[in-house]
C-alpha cells in the first residue's frame, strides 16, 4: 500500500508586466458596473439602506415608467440607460392612457407593499431624478415633452410650460 502526503499548493503571482492585462470585474462586464452606478445613486438619493432595497425600487419605478414612455424617446431612452435598466423599460406594454403623475405615483404605490402615496413618490422622484442625470437634460426634455403636466417635477425639474 502506497500512502501519498498531499503537498502544499503555492499561488505565484502574476508577473507585474501581465498585472494590468488581467480584466477587472468592471472592465469585464462595464455595463454591470453602470448598472450598479445607477442603483448606488438611488441609494443615496433615496436614502435607502442597501443597494438591493434601491435596485428593487428602481426596477419598479422604471417598469412603470417604462409603459409611458413611447417611440423614438423609449428608444433613446433605453439606449441611454445600462443593459439592465433598458430591459425593464423595454420589456413593458406600452400604456393605451397616459397616467397623470399622481395616477402614476399611485400605481407605484400600488406595487410596493405597505407603500403610501409619500412613500411612493419619495421613491418615484428618488429613481427619476437619477434617471434625469443620466441620461441628460436634452433627453429628459424630450421624454417629458411626451408625459402629462406635472411628471417634470418628479424628475426633480421644473414643470414645463408651454409658452405662446
Amino acid at each position: 500500500m502506497t500512502v501519498t502526503t498531499p503537498q502544499p499548493r503555492t499561488t505565484i503571482p502574476a508577473p507585474a508586466s501581465v498585472a494590468p492585462l488581467l480584466p477587472r470585474v468592471a472592465e469585464a462586464d462595464p455595463d454591470r458596473a453602470r448598472w450598479e452606478e445607477l442603483t448606488e445613486a438611488v441609494r443615496e438619493a433615496g436614502q435607502y439602506t442597501t443597494r438591493a432595497e434601491a435596485e428593487w425600487v428602481t426596477r419598479i419605478v422604471l417598469s412603470a415608467l417604462g409603459g409611458h414612455v413611447t417611440g423614438d424617446e423609449r428608444v433613446a431612452l433605453v439606449q441611454a440607460l445600462p443593459r439592465e435598466a433598458g430591459r425593464v423599460i423595454a420589456s413593458q406594454i406600452p400604456a393605451t392612457q397616459p397616467l397623470t403623475a399622481r395616477e402614476f405615483v399611485e400605481s407605484v404605490a400600488a406595487r410596493i407593499e405597505g407603500s403610501t402615496a409619500a412613500t411612493a413618490r419619495w421613491d418615484v422622484s428618488s429613481v427619476l431624478s437619477v434617471l434625469a442625470d443620466q441620461v441628460g437634460e436634452p433627453l429628459t426634455t424630450r421624454v417629458l415633452t411626451q408625459l402629462p403636466s406635472g411628471y417634470a417635477l418628479l424628475f426633480g425639474r421644473a414643470d414645463l410650460v408651454a409658452t405662446a
